[in-house]
C-alpha cells in the first residue's frame, strides 16, 4: 500500500506543478481557500493509491478467476470422441462478457454525469437512462465480440476496421446534433470501472484458451468497446430521430 501510495504521488505531482505553476506565474492571482484545495489533492492521492489496491486484489483477479472458470471443461459441452472445440461451444463466457460489460458500464461514474448534462442540454430530447442504456448496450456488444475473436483467434484489425467503417457510415446518416455526444460516450464508457474488468477478462480468457498469445490475444477488446457505443448511440438517435417524425403531423 505504501509503496502504491508513493507511486501515485509522484504520478500526480507533474498535474500538481502545471496546476500550480499557471495559477501563480501566469495568471499571477492567490488562490482562494488554499487549504480546502490542498485538502482534496490529498484525497485524490489517497483514494487513487487504495483504488489501484483495490483493482490488483480484486478487479483483476477476479476477472482472469471467472475467465478460467467459464472456459473449463466442466462449463463446456461434452465432446464426442474425435471432435474438437467449437467457438459455439463458449456461450457461458460470451454471455458473462455480455453481461459484466453492460452492468459495468451502467454504473460508469462518467458515463452517468455525460448521460445527465446531455439530457439537460437537449430540453429533455434526450433521455439520460435511455442513453446509458444504448451505451451499454455498445459496450456490452463490443466486449462480447472481442472475447469471440479471442475463441476463434481471428486477427483484431478485421474487426476495428469493419467497426471504423461503419461509423464512418453511420457518421453521415446520423442527426448532426447527436455525432459530438456519440464520439464522447465511447470515451466516458472505459473508465475507472469497466477497463479493468475487460482488461482482466481479456488477459485471462487468451491464457485459459490453447494455442493464444495472452499480449497478442488478449488486449484490444477495449478498443473494441470504445467503438461500439458510438454505433449504438447514433443509431439510438436515429430511432428517436425516426419516431419523431413519424409522429409529427404531415
Amino acid at each position: 500500500m505504501l509503496a502504491t501510495l508513493g507511486a501515485t504521488i509522484i504520478d500526480v505531482l507533474p498535474i500538481i506543478a502545471v496546476v500550480f505553476g499557471f495559477q501563480f506565474l501566469v495568471i499571477a492571482k492567490r488562490i482562494d481557500h488554499l487549504g480546502r484545495i490542498l485538502a482534496g489533492f490529498a484525497m485524490v492521492v489517497v483514494g487513487l493509491a487504495v483504488f489501484l489496491v483495490g483493482l490488483d486484489m480484486a478487479l483483476f483477479p477476479i476477472g482472469e478467476m471467472m475467465a478460467f472458470q467459464l472456459v473449463a471443461a466442466e462449463c463446456l459441452p461434452e465432446l464426442a470422441d474425435g471432435q474438437s472445440r467449437h467457438w459455439s461451444h463458449f456461450y457461458w463466457i460470451y454471455l458473462f462478457a455480455f453481461a459484466i460489460g453492460a452492468s459495468a458500464t451502467i454504473a460508469e461514474p462518467a458515463l452517468i454525469a455525460v448521460s445527465m448534462k446531455a439530457a439537460q442540454i437537449s430540453g429533455g430530447t434526450l433521455d439520460a437512462f435511455w442513453l446509458r442504456v444504448a451505451v451499454a448496450v455498445g459496450v456490452a456488444f463490443g466486449i462480447t465480440l472481442g472475447t469471440w475473436r479471442i475463441v476463434t483467434g481471428l486477427p483484431l484489425y478485421w474487426f476495428v476496421l469493419g467497426a471504423y467503417v461503419l461509423v464512418i457510415l453511420q457518421t453521415w446518416f446520423a442527426p448532426r446534433t447527436i455525432v459530438p455526444l456519440a464520439y464522447d460516450s465511447g470515451g466516458v464508457t472505459t473508465s475507472t470501472i469497466t477497463v479493468p474488468i475487460i482488461a482482466a477478462l481479456g488477459v485471462g480468457l487468451a491464457t485459459a484458451i490453447p494455442g493464444r498469445d495472452p499480449l497478442l490475444d488478449g488486449f484490444g477488446m477495449i478498443a473494441l468497446a470504445c467503438l461500439f457505443p458510438i454505433i449504438t448511440v447514433m443509431g439510438y438517435a436515429q430511432i428517436a430521430d425516426y419516431r419523431q417524425r413519424r409522429r409529427a403531423p404531415s
